[in-house]
Formats: C-alpha cells, structure tokens, sequence
C-alpha cells in the first residue's frame, strides 16, 4: 500500500474515539455563528489533548491514555440504518474521491527494480480521504457500542433569562430521545449518560458577573466536574486593528460541507456535466451507467469492444473538470475560507482547549473509568455461576435472544438479537469502554470471553465484531507478548460479508487489517485480502482496494512489478466504471510504465486505447493523441476490426482538435516511413531503347546499390578526372553520386542542376491489418535563395536568405520556384511495404531542404459496405491532412574516445540539394552492339553521343574496367581505316590487301609507335570533330569490339567523362555510365614455344652474328559447335616486338590452307629473327609488327583494329603483372646469396627473354538462319623466354586443396640445386658432314674433324668447360653406336665475352662403321665473376648423328 500521513496505531484509534451528542439552545447557537461556525465545529480543531490523561483499572493499576482524541457531534435522530451504505453516501464517498486529486507536482518516488524504472505516487490522499469518510459516515449498530454516544453536552447561553430552566429543558430533550423508545437513534453507551453543563458567556454583550454567579449556581446543582463557563468572543466582528488570527477550522469545514451537502446538489451537476466530470453515485446496482459511464468499458478490463464503442466519442466532448466540480453552497459564508473564528482571539483559543482538557479529564474518563468498575463488578459476581446453569437460567427466566426470523429457520442466523442486558453485552461493553480508553490488554481479554459467549450461541454478527476487536486490541498491545491473530480478522470479514451480508463492517474490518499487515510487511497478505474485498457492487470501493492491492505488491521484498501494473489497470477500469475518470487516467498511465516497449502488444493497445478516451474526454486532446498515436505506431497484434476501430477514433480525436484550422498540419503515425531507406536521385530518368538504339544503362532508382561496384565507378572517374587535370587529381574532386542511399557519403550538399528533376523514393509501411488510401500525396521542402556560407558545410540556420515553403495550399509562386509532383492515390494493403517516387522540379538556383511528405490520410476501410447510420457513415469517411517528417539519422560516429563512450551521429545531407546552374547533358546509344562473341572475335559496333542540354559540352573521355574490350581507332592508324568496310559481302573489321607475293614467303614489316596506341591508364580520349558537342548535337562513332579470352558472362563498365565548356562551376563535370553483359564462347586455343634453332652459324647468322629462333604455335578448335561454328580458317600470323619479329614460315610439306573443325589441331613453324635497328627511331617506344598471311589476302596487324586491341591487350597483361607481383619476394640462404641470385636471375632473364607477341587472325564460318556468316577474330600470345610455353586462353583459378596443418616439418632441409637459369647462357652447335665413308680393311681407325661452334647468348662475360670425356646415357644415343672416341685434347677451359662465338677444331676417331650420335661433349659455363657454385651444364641441341661408311661393306 501506499504511505500514509498517519502511523497504523494513530488511524485505529482516531478510527474509535469517545462520541460525544451536543444539545444547544438558540442563544448558544447565535453567539457561535458570529463566528460563522456553530458549536460543534467550534471545538473541532481542538478535541485532540494534547496532554496525557489517566483512569485506574478495575486491579486499581494506573493506565495512562496518550493522544486522546474524541468526537464532538450535534444529536441527529435518524431512521434505522441498513447494513450498506445509501445513496446519498455513496454520493458523498465519490465526491470526496473525486474532489482529491493528484497534484501535478506531487511527490514521486523513482523506482528500479530489474529493467524497470517506474515513478510512483509516494501517497495516495484520496484514499485516506475515502477511508476517513468512510469510518465517520459509518451509523452505530447493536452489536458494538463503539459508535454509541458515552455522554452529552449541554450548552445554554449566560445571556439567557434563566439559564438554570434553559439546562433543565435540554436534559429533559435529551433523557426523552434516550430513554423513551421513538428513536432508534442515536445510540447511546449506558442508561446513565454523562451530562455536562457547559454556560456560554460571550465577551462582548453578556454581564461577565452574571455569567460568574450563573456558573457558581451550577457548581452547587451539578458539581465542579459536571459544568463548565466557557468565554468567546472577545473581540468584536470587524476589528480595526489588522490582526493575523490562525484559522483552524478550514480543512475541518471543507470535509463538513461535503458530507453535508444535499443530495440533489449533486444530482444535479452530475446531470449537467452529463455524466463527464462530477463522479456517479457508486449505488448497489453499479451496471446502470449514464452516458458519461464507459458503458462501452464495462465488461472487462482487457476487452475492447468495437460494436458498442465505434462511435463512442461521438457522444463525448473534451471539457474542463477541474472549474466545474461542486464543493458545497458557496453562499453560506462559512464555506468560505478565512472568514471563521473572526470574533475570537488565542486566548479564546487556548479556552475553548482548555475546556476540552477539562472536561475529558474531569468528566469523561472518571465516567468512563466508574462504568468499567461497575461492569467489572457485574461480571465477577456472575463468574461464580456455572456456565451451563447460567445459560439454563437465562432461557427459564426470559434473559434469552430474540430472533428475529422465522422459527423455521436455523438458529445461526445472523439476525439473532440480545436484548440490551444480556450478560454477553455488558462484556462487549465493558470492552468497547476499555479500548476507547487504551486499555488493550483488558480490552482483548473481554473481547476473547464475548467471542466465545456469541459462537456458542452462534450469534454470528456479535461474534464477528469481538473477533474484529479482539484482533485490534491484541496487535495495539504492543510488544512480543501476544502476536497478531490475522485469522480472527479473515473470520470476521468471512463473517460479515457472506452470512450477515454486510458490505460496510467487512470492508472496515479489511481497512484495519490491510493496515495491520502492512505494518508488518506482510504484503502478499493484505493484497490477497483487498483483492478478495472486491465486488460488483461498489465500483468506487473496488478501484480503491485494487489500487492499494497494486502498491502492496509493488512495495514487496521482491516487488512483483507486473501484478502491479495488472491490478492498476484493473483499479482503473473500476475507476472508470465508477465515474472517476482523472483516477482511473493515472492507474493506466502508471500502469504503463511497465509494459510499455515489453512486448504485451495486446496490453498496450488497451491501455492506449483508454487513456486516449480518457484524456479526451477530460480535455487533454494532446494527451489522447499521443496515446492514440502510440496504438498506431506500434506493431499490433488486434485484428483488423480492433485496428479499424483504433484508426477511426485517432482521425476523429485529430478532427476535433484541429477543427477549422487547416493550415495547421499534424504529425500523422501512419503509415510507417523508413528514414533510413530514403533514396534521392538526381537528374532525367534514363530514356529507354529507341529501335535498334540501345541507351546507356546509366544510375537508376531500380537497381541496387553495391558497395563495391561503387568504389569501382569511383575508381574509374578517379582516372577520368586525373586524366583531364594532366595526370593529376584536383584538391577539391568529390565524386559523383546520382543516388543517394544510407551507404553512400552523405556528409556534403548534394548538388543538383536546375531545371532537372530531383526523385525522391520513400519506403511507406502499413503495420496495420486494414487498407490505409493516401491522397494527394507530394514532397513538402524549404527553398532558401541563398547558400551556405563560404561553400562550406552548414547549418540551414546559416541561411540567412528568404525561406519559402509550401505547407500551406496555395501553390500559385511556389510553382514558378519548384515544382511539385502530386500523387492522386497511393494504396497501402494490409501489412503492405511500398515505395512511393516523389519528384520536384527546380527553376531557381538556391537551397533546397526536403522536410518530408505532405498527404490525405482516410480511414475507409476498402471491401466493407458503410453502415447506414448516419454517425458511423460519418466516422467512415474522415479525412486528415497531414504531415510526416524525414528524419535522417546519419552514421554512428566511433572514432575517438569521447564517441565511443557516448551515443553520436554525424550529419546526413541527402535531403539538402544545393541548386546550380545549368550544365550538360549528354545521352549515349549504342548500335549494333552484341551480346555473345567468340573468345577474341573482332566485331564493329557505332556510338552515338547526343548532347541534350542547352549547354555546350567538352573534354569527353571514356574509362572501362576492361580496356582491352574497345577500341575508336588511333589518330596514326586512321588513314588506313575506312568509315565503312571495304566490302559489304564480308563486312570485314580488318584493312586488308592483296598479296602479290606467294603464302608463306618473307615476312612485311611495320614501324608503329606504342603511344600512339595505347595510353598507361586506360582512359581513352573520344575523337569527336572540334572535341566539342554544341547544344543538340549528336556524333555516331564506330566502335570496335574484341571478346574477352577467357570464356563465361563477363561485366564490362564504361564511364563516359564530359566537362562544361564554362569553366570554374561548382559541378566540374559530369558521368554517365553504362554496363554491358558479354557472353564469351571458346573459339580456338594457341600455344606457343620457342628454341634456338641448331642450324649451322654461317647460314643462320643476322647482323649481331647471332642465329634466328624457331617459334612453333600449337592452335586447336576448342570451339563445341554450340554457336552454329563450321570451322576456323587461320588466315595470317602476325607479331609484334621490338626485338624480335617473325622471318619465315616453315612449311615442308607447302600446304599453306589451314582449317580446323570442331577438335582438330594444327602445328605451324616459324622462323624468327631479330628486328633491324631503324634510322632515327626511338627503339624503346616503336614496335616492329611483321605479317605472315596464309592466304591469297594480307592484313594491316598494325592498324586499327588489330594493332589498337593488341596495345591494349599488352597494356592490360602489364598491369596484371604488376598487380601480382609481391612486394617483398622470399629468398633463402645469407645475404650474399641472396645478392648472387639476384644477379644471376639477371643475367639470365636477358640471356633467355624474347619478348615476342604473336597475333593470330582467323576466320570462323557459322551456319545461322540457313545464311553463312564469316566471323573475324584475333588471338594473342606473348612470348617472354626462350623454353617456356605461352598459351592465348586464361586459366581458371581452381581452389587450393585443404593442407593438413603441420606442427613440426617431417622434410628435411631443401637442397641448394644449381640454378637451371644458367643453361640457356651458352649455345652449341657441331659442322660435321653427314656421311663419311672410310676403308676400314686398309686403315682400322677412322679421324673426321668436327667444328664445334660456341656463342654467348648473355651480355657478360662467361667461363666455359668443355668435356670431352663424358658419355651420353640418354635413351636416344643407345639406340646408335657409342663406340667412338674424342682424340687429342679432351678438356678446354675458355672465357666468352659478350655474345662472342668461338669454333673448336676436333678429331672424331671411329673403329667401324655405323650411325654415331656426336652430340656428347659437355658444356660447363658460369658467369666470369661468381664461383664455382653457380657452375651449370649447358642444355645441347638436338642429336648429331652421322652416318660412317665402310669401303668394303662386306668385311663391315
């Protein structure tokens, strides 16, 4: 439960006080109401003592009686009460709860437990305030005395005639209504009540002497303790001087005038405020609610009702409660505040204390203490008596019952009745005098002895009343000595509520108990017990009780926080039923801390629901739209008539606030946008193929954004704008964005281009389960002139231009600035999630803000036919207009400390354009451009480039992740390439010629320079005339195209790079991008190899006297005939160098038609030479492109397209490389070693590289739409090193197996093998003739001489070895003889300079004919300045075999 002001012992005992009757006369009662008061309320504020009194007991033990309070009230004859409380009581009850509401800035306790942190009222006054009135307004019953009057007050003015006959008079009034038998009330203690005589004497008109002789009469008729003078007004009404007099009366008169107030009063307002503000009276029958009742509400606490409620606010109509409830007759001037006790002065005061002092200690307790004596006295002479003869005595001598009911029915009736000299009575009496005067322990063992006298005689009314007492007195003892029985307590409220039926008695014994217990706290215990208290019955007592209920378990050990909000919300349901709606806003309200964002969705909505009803109705419109506002927000799980319902209500509530103000526009909850999945986009929507024109893809709102495809765009204008900025990247170079998204950079100013729309894309999301219609739906924005300062970042504060919006209607200038697209209609289904494309158009440069969206919200619910009444058909078709913000989030910033610890977000500026100045726009189309090619096939497409501005553009470049793809020709290149092809049969790509030399002969040389083709960073400058595009200009451009050499789709990006003509904009120049799709098929495989050719020097020598290399080219159709491919024709053979170049084709059999079909494979030989040095040429930029065609047709490989695609494909290989290449290569062994190999590797790389590019054209020939085709195509294949293969196709990466991870090496340490790049350094070759013929029979040994010829290929000086001892164990020399020997010297030991050639002169000696493989001498060669480390065996050429003849074969 909540706090109390008062301590649980001080609530009982002002709960049971002494009641004391006052009998005035008229003249008394005039002189009080000079005072605006009468007698009664008079002494109110002063009957508690301040001081302590004393009695003895009947042991003669002293019993001290502290903080005494007793209750003065006037003599009231009444009918007899019932056992619930009336109508007007109940009235009474509901406007003190109601006229005690929570203040605003009330106290509040904050409490955590677990996850929730809740703000809870520390007190709950009106509760106190209800208990209080509850206890009072309680009428005295037969069976407890506690409520009876124990003595009377009578009070008669000194300025009566005869004061003395005045007395007589009220005595005799008052023995009558005691004593005679026609009132049933008031009650009264004993027969012999105490009467004390109290003499008014008022200061300002009696005779003070006369007054002092009247009193001195009464002390000798009524003795000194029975009669009193008391002295009042001693100052006169309307003092002059200005003297501040406390006023102790208020707070006490302010209760008064409520509970005195007439019932019609009442009614009244109730019925004037309709049922809204002023409560309903809690009768028994509580389901009979005016209109104001929450009749709609009256089921259950979580049930809500859509039949009964659609229309529920129709009926209501926010009002002010707080000006309009009634606090009594506000014409009786003692209602008003400040006006009471004007005639007395302190002195009065501190009388009127004195008085009470003397009469409670003088009169009422020596009275109170004799009757306990005479009681006492009584029940110990019966004590004697056995009990059973006592009780047969009492039924033979008429001291038994009387019962009330029937014979026929059981004795345990509640209604049995004793008469009041029943011995059970006086025990029960003498009990009541000794708790009313704190004697507890005397009281609990009376109230015991009684208990057991009324269950015996199964009086159950009585019995529960002792047992309620006995309970009281036994926790007021105080100490260890006697714990608390709570079960009495659960037995009397069992007691009084289901058998004696009484409501009132068992709610005053729950009060009590639930406060007993929470003393001691035990709150499980007095929640259980309030809970059970609750009925239908009362709606008011319920609400209050389930209230209290709530703080118990809230105020547990544990607190059980989620039955707390549960019993608040059911507290507020009775709240609401019983007219108390501010009580029952603040249950649901506190009850919504806990389950507010939980997950209790269900919950939620209810308690949303109803706080939004209720701060309606009471006139918080703000309060009951936020609420509503909640319900719509959240993801609600009702169904979609609930949801309906809800949606209905939240238009109606808006309607009624906003009213005839339509400019105001509010912020709507529906639907759900998601900030955060904004995109804006700049510029036309890209225009779509026109005929055979294919339009550049460009950026659109229907792709996706990729992360890494963005970086790569950025990339590639990174190199277009260097590229334009000679090689350099400009300071201020931001890159383009065309959409904007989450993922994008959004820390600047977009910048946007007048005069081209700006497309905004909003996420909408219905989280309802009804269809939501949005009309008129558009963009509202914010257009300054001006921009932020300095063109720097700012804020639009910074601004400092006209602001110009267009939130209200009238949109006549807004057009001439922006304009607006208007959707007429947007539908969101159920639980729909839809995109919404909003565009403006601006006409002015400026600052443009997007603050969100503007629209009509309708709740017509689409499929349902619309009811008939005319309220419901109303509520159908309300219509909101309103707004919703764009609230962008930027990113979470967590780069330094101070961000990590705390929660920040940088800016996101997607929403605030700046607007610019016209720039150009440019369109490009693509024609006859493919989808599939073969693997290197040449195909010619056009572009054509359309300026559609009204600005001049420039500088056009185009960047590609595939350079190697395109080509527009070169400026060297140009003259040979006609326009259109040479022949329209073939539609050939290449420039062709005829060959007047036959296939096969020498070899046609071209100088190319390399830059002429080719630039290093891949961006290609467009050779457009004048390389200007005036203002609807439109240039078509051929554009050859070369599949990619590995097969698959391949994505190819181009970005196209134009500038305005005006220089020094804001926007330097602008994009346009376009992304292809190829899918390359295998066309055919080349591989190539390359060796020395062991030919004799004398006919092999060149100008460097060096011998020529052979090349040998593998090709292979790998085609699979998928594409319709008959065969592939190899036209001509082509290289390009600049050292090399291919010399002669070698072709024994002079079969020069070369045609592969599906899997077949050709080998073609080839002599190669090195390259002539050119007069005047730059070696290092020209190349050497030499053309060996194999037909009757030769074609230019250095023009355009064969020379462009192969520059590009050599420049793209390049990059690859260097990409690939480590930084940081690994070596083994010491630095020393790590020195040597770099120079060997060195030496040998120049000894061994060729360098040599081959170009392979072919012709295809495929078989489509019964039509042959010829196809054109190139492969390349780049020859590095002598030895080592190359091929034209790109192998797959296959993935590295799964290595078992190895702790310890199990191989032992690497070997250090001589190095194989030292093989190739030196070159043999043996000049011997073929056959040699020799006359054995004469001459048994046969001498040839043999020229052993030695050439440094390297460019440094070697050491060279030769052995002629060593014999040849191949497999190829076992199958010829081996019985020959070197003769004379068999080992040299020589020094070659640079590509220096040495012969050797030697002697071949023979012992009989036969084949003989000279090729066995061993070469030995290292550089001139390693050791002998670096020493390698020279790889020999080919066998030398030779052919000995005997002169006479037949001795042979």
């Amino acid at each position: 439960m909540a706090q109390c002001i008062l301590s649980v012992q001080e609530f009982i005992q002002d709960s049971f006080v002494p009641m004391i009757a006052v009998l005035c006369s008229g003249e008394a009662e005039r002189l009080t109401r000079k005072n605006n008061l009468n007698f009664v309320e008079l002494l109110r504020p002063f009957c508690r003592l301040t001081s302590e009194g004393h009695i003895r007991d009947p042991n003669n033990q002293l019993q001290t009686v502290k903080n005494l309070r007793i209750c003065v009230s006037n003599m009231v004859t009444s009918p007899s009460p019932s056992a619930s409380l009336g109508s007007s009581q109940n009235r009474h009850l509901s406007e003190v709860v109601f006229s005690c509401q929570p203040q605003e800035a009330a106290q509040a306790t904050a409490l955590r437990t677990g996850d929730y942190h809740l703000n809870l009222n520390v007190t709950t006054p009106w509760f106190e305030a209800y208990r209080e009135n509850f206890l009072q307004s309680m009428p005295a019953s037969d069976h407890e005395f506690l409520n009876h009057y124990l003595a009377c007050l009578l009070v008669v003015s000194s300025t009566e005639a005869v004061p003395v006959e005045q007395f007589l008079k009220l005595s005799q009034e008052q023995h009558k209504i005691q004593h005679s038998g026609e009132y049933t009330n008031p009650k009264w203690f004993i027969p012999n009540t105490l009467k004390y005589y109290v003499l008014l004497h008022d200061m300002n008109e009696g005779d003070e002497q006369r007054a002092e002789m009247v009193y001195e009469d009464m002390k000798q008729r009524y003795g000194s303790q029975g009669c009193y003078l008391l002295k009042i007004n001693s100052r006169a009404s309307s003092p002059e001087e200005e003297e501040q007099i406390p006023d102790p009366w208020s707070q006490y008169l302010h209760k008064q005038n409520l509970r005195n107030q007439e019932v019609l009063q009442l009614a009244n307002v109730v019925s004037a405020q309709d049922g809204v503000v002023a409560p309903e009276a809690d009768s028994g029958d509580s389901t009979e609610k005016g209109a104001g009742g929450s009749g709609c509400l009256d089921t259950h606490p979580l049930q809500l009702d859509t039949d009964s409620c659609t229309a529920g606010l129709l009926t209501l109509s926010p009002v002010d409660a707080d000006g309009k409830k009634c606090t009594g007759d506000t014409d009786n001037p003692a209602a008003a505040p400040g006006n009471h006790g004007t005639c007395l002065t302190l002195n009065d005061h501190d009388r009127i204390r004195q008085f009470i002092q003397e009469f409670t200690f003088r009169g009422l307790l020596p009275h109170i203490e004799k009757n306990i004596r005479q009681l006492n006295d009584q029940l110990v002479s019966r004590k004697g008596l056995s009990r059973s003869l006592f009780t047969a005595t009492k039924k033979f001598f008429g001291g038994g019952k009387v019962p009330e009911k029937s014979v026929n029915e059981p004795k345990s009736t509640y209604g049995l009745q004793y008469p009041p000299e029943a011995p059970e009575l006086q025990i029960r009496k003498m009990a009541d005098l000794c708790f009313l005067v704190q004697h507890y322990e005397l009281a609990y063992s009376c109230y015991h002895t009684a208990k057991k006298d009324f269950l015996s005689d199964q009086a159950m009314l009585y019995a529960a009343g002792a047992l309620e007492m006995a309970a009281v007195s036994a926790f007021l003892q105080g100490g260890a000595s006697r714990p608390y029985p709570s079960h009495y307590m659960d037995t009397a409220i069992q007691t009084y509520r289901d058998v004696c039926k009484n409501m009132m008695l068992a709610e005053r014994c729950a009060l009590l108990s639930a406060e007993i217990l929470k003393s001691q706290a035990k709150y499980s215990e007095a929640a259980t017990l309030l809970i059970k208290m609750t009925s239908e019955d009362s709606d008011l007592r319920s609400a209050l009780l389930l209230e209290q209920a709530a703080h118990c378990f809230i105020n547990m050990r544990n607190p059980m926080v989620r039955k707390f909000a549960f019993h608040m919300i059911l507290a507020g349901h009775r709240f609401s039923k019983a007219g108390q709606r501010r009580h029952a806003l603040r249950c649901y309200s506190q009850a919504m801390q806990v389950y507010k964002d939980r997950g209790w969705s269900l919950a939620e909505d209810h308690i949303n629901f109803t706080i939004g009803r209720q701060s309606f109705t009471l006139g918080q419109p703000e309060n009951a739209l936020q609420a509503f506002r909640q319900i719509l927000i959240n993801d609600s799980q009702q169904t979609a008539t609930q949801q309906a319902a809800f949606l209905r209500e939240y238009l109606y509530v808006v309607k009624s606030v906003l009213g005839e103000n339509e400019s105001c526009l509010p912020q709507l909850p529906l639907p759900h946008i998601r900030s955060s999945a904004t995109r804006v986009y700049f510029g036309h929507e890209r225009r779509l193929a026109e005929g055979e024109k294919q339009a550049a893809t460009h950026v659109s709102l229907d792709q996706e954004y990729d992360q890494d495809l963005s970086v790569l765009w950025c990339q590639l204008e990174e190199q277009l704008a260097a590229s334009a900025n000679r090689g350099i990247l400009p300071s201020n170079f931001q890159p383009t964005q065309c959409c904007l998204n989450s993922q994008t950079n959004n820390l600047h100013h977009p910048l946007a281009v007048i005069e081209e729309p700006i497309i905004v894309e909003v996420t909408f999301r219905n989280p309802l389960k009804v269809s939501l219609l949005l009309s008129n739906l558009s963009l509202l924005w914010r257009f300054s002139t001006g921009t932020p300062l300095g063109g720097k970042e700012s804020t639009s504060e910074q601004i400092a231009e006209e602001m110009i919006t267009n939130e209200d209607s009238s949109a006549g200038e807004k057009e001439e600035i922006v304009t607006t697209e208007i959707i007429k209609e947007f539908y969101l289904g159920s639980e729909e999630t839809k995109t919404a494309r909003l565009k403006l158009l601006p006409h002015r440069t400026g600052q443009l803000n997007i603050v969100g969206v503007i629209y009509n919200l309708t709740s017509s619910h689409f499929g349902e036919a619309s009811s008939n009444t005319e309220g419901q058909q109303m509520l159908d078709t309300t219509i909101i207009r309103g707004r919703q913000d764009l609230k962008i989030q930027g990113p979470r910033l967590n780069l330094t400390k101070e961000d990590k610890m705390q929660v920040r977000y940088d800016m996101d500026r997607r929403l605030e354009p700046i607007i610019t100045p016209s720039m150009p726009l440019m369109e490009v189309f693509f024609l006859q451009f493919p989808t599939a090619l073969l693997c290197g096939e040449i195909r010619k497409a056009y572009v054509e480039f359309c300026n559609v501005s009204a600005v001049a553009l420039c500088g056009l470049r185009v960047a590609s992740t595939h350079p190697d793809f395109f080509t527009f020709g070169s400026q060297s290149t140009a003259p040979f390439t006609p326009s259109c092809p040479r022949s329209a049969e073939n539609c050939s790509a290449y420039v062709t010629f005829p060959t007047p030399l036959p296939p096969g002969s020498m070899s046609s040389e071209t100088l190319v320079s390399a830059p002429a083709c080719s630039q290093p960073t891949g961006v290609t400058e467009i050779p457009i005339q004048g390389s200007t595009l005036q203002p609807g200009q439109s240039v078509q451009l051929p554009l050859w195209l070369r599949g990619p050499d590995q097969e698959g789709v391949h994505e190819i990006n181009f970005l196209f790079y134009y500038e305005n003509t005006e220089k020094g904009l804001k926007i330097s120049h602008r994009v346009l991008r376009h992304t292809v799709f190829i899918c390359a098929s295998r066309s055919l495989s080349v591989q190539a190899s390359a060796c020395r050719s062991s030919a004799s020097p004398h006919r092999s020598l060149d100008d460097k006297g060096s011998g020529g290399t052979l090349v040998f080219i593998d090709v292979e159709n790998v085609n699979a005939s998928e594409n319709g491919v008959r065969e592939f024709h190899i036209v001509q053979v082509s290289s390009s160098s600049q050292h090399w170049r291919l010399h002669k084709y070698i072709n024994p059999c002079n079969n020069y038609d070369c045609r592969l079909s599906s899997r077949e494979r050709a080998k073609l030989c080839f002599k190669a030479m090195r390259c002539k040095p050119h007069e005047g040429s730059d070696s290092a930029r020209e190349y050497t492109f030499a053309d060996l065609n194999l037909g009757n047709e030769r074609i230019m490989s250095s023009s355009t397209p064969c020379g462009d695609f192969f520059f590009r494909c050599r420049q793209s290989s390049v990059l690859e490389q260097v990409n690939s290449t480590p930084r940081n290569s690994r070596s083994q062994g010491s630095g020393h070693t790590d020195n040597t190999a770099s120079d060997i590797t060195s030496i040998a790389k120049k000894c061994n590289e060729l360098d040599l590019s081959i170009i392979v054209i072919w012709k295809a020939y495929v078989v489509e739409d019964n039509k042959q085709l010829i196809l054109e195509g190139q492969l390349h294949v780049a020859l590095q090193t002598i030895g080592k293969e190359a091929s034209s196709l790109i192998p797959k990466e296959e993935t590295q197996e799964m290595m078992l991870l190895r702790f310890k090496s199990e191989l032992p340490p690497p070997v250090i093998l001589p190095y194989p790049e030292l093989t190739q350094l030196i070159r043999t070759n043996l000049c011997y003739p073929e056959t040699f013929t020799h006359h054995f029979v004469k001459e048994s040994l046969c001498l040839v001489p043999v020229t052993l010829t030695l050439s440094n290929c390297s460019l440094v000086q070697i050491d060279v070895i030769i052995d002629l001892r060593h014999k040849s164990s191949s497999s190829e020399s076992v199958e010829v003889h081996t019985s020959f020997a070197w003769v004379g010297q068999t080992q040299y030991k020589l020094q070659l300079g640079c590509q220096e050639m040495v012969r050797l002169t030697l002697q071949a000696c023979f012992f009989r004919a036969g084949v003989y493989n000279l090729n066995t001498p061993l070469v030995f060669a290292k550089p001139a300045e390693h050791s002998t480390l670096c020493e390698s065996s020279q790889q020999t050429a080919s066998p030398a075999l030779i052919i000995i003849n005997n002169a006479c074969p037949l001795l042979s």
